[in-house]
């Protein structure tokens, strides 16, 4: 027993190196200049926070979950916008940067030519953009408690949730860097990203729309997200969570099997 289950520890902690040392790259090659894409890309949902969440939210009034529980405006609109800024953070990591580091810079070309495997190149950029997307999600959490739009310990639970999408999202980023011929067909995919942030029950619940659009809007990985922060955040009782979670999850592992797959098949053709 011990002989079959060892070798497979060892090769599991030598993936665990090699990826660990392709994230650590990145980080070794930080520039002053990539501290300023961070910040821009916290403020943006906090902007958002203020002038739709507090603004609007002014004049919307108090607001009735589906539940039946009276929130505010902000306090409804904080974990959706949340759950937004954990997918912008994965997003851009995952599709702009890995696309330009394999098809441009050929940064992949040479990492290959070590033991490391495509698996775990796709492994270490998705904790790279895990540790960014950490960020996002802590400070914004932390701006929400400083606004009581929810208490210390949901944002505490709140943290791994938005984790977990940043990774759901972050595995589907760099499944659909591999089908980018182009950086126009980023046009398509800023489209996409866009239209799920104003369709996925950011600002108003699913319910509001008609039913077909309704049943689409629930099956999108954004809706989901929100969903689970929004409960998360709010303490919604039920088993809903269970769902998002299994959806998240089961989307991280698909895109992560068909983003190694792509990765291989591209640099070794």
């Amino acid at each position: 027993m011990v002989a079959l289950v060892l070798p497979r520890l060892l090769d599991a902690r030598a993936a665990a190196r090699r990826s660990s040392a392709v994230a650590w790259r990145n980080i070794d090659t930080l520039g002053t200049a990539y501290w300023l894409v961070l910040v821009s890309g916290f403020l943006e949902p906090v902007f958002y926070l203020f002038s739709i969440g507090v603004g609007v939210g002014a004049l919307v009034g108090d607001f009735t979950l589906p539940d039946g529980r009276v929130v505010s405006y902000a306090t409804f609109v904080a974990p959706a916008l949340l759950a937004s800024s954990a997918m912008t953070g994965a997003l851009a990591e995952t599709t702009f940067n890995f696309f330009g580091k394999m098809k441009y810079q050929k940064l992949y070309d040479g990492v290959i030519a070590t033991p490391v495997q495509p698996f775990e190149i796709a492994l270490g950029e998705l904790a790279w953009a895990m540790l960014r997307g950490s960020l996002y999600s802590a400070a914004f959490l932390v701006v929400m408690v400083a606004m009581d739009l929810t208490t210390v310990p949901r944002a505490a639970t709140a943290l791994p949730a938005a984790l977990l999408v940043g990774f759901a999202f972050g595995a589907l980023g760099m499944t659909i860097a591999t089908f980018m011929r182009s950086w126009q067909d980023f046009d398509l995919l800023g489209s996409a990203q866009f239209t799920l942030f104003l369709f996925s029950g950011t600002f108003v619940p699913a319910q509001a729309y008609p039913d077909l659009l309704r049943w689409v809007v629930e099956v999108t990985p954004l809706y989901r997200s929100v969903h689970l922060l929004r409960d998360v955040a709010l303490g919604a009782g039920g088993g809903g969570w269970l769902v998002d979670v299994l959806y998240l999850v089961g989307l991280t592992a698909l895109c992560l099997v068909v983003a190694s797959r792509r990765t291989s098949r591209l640099l070794y053709r």
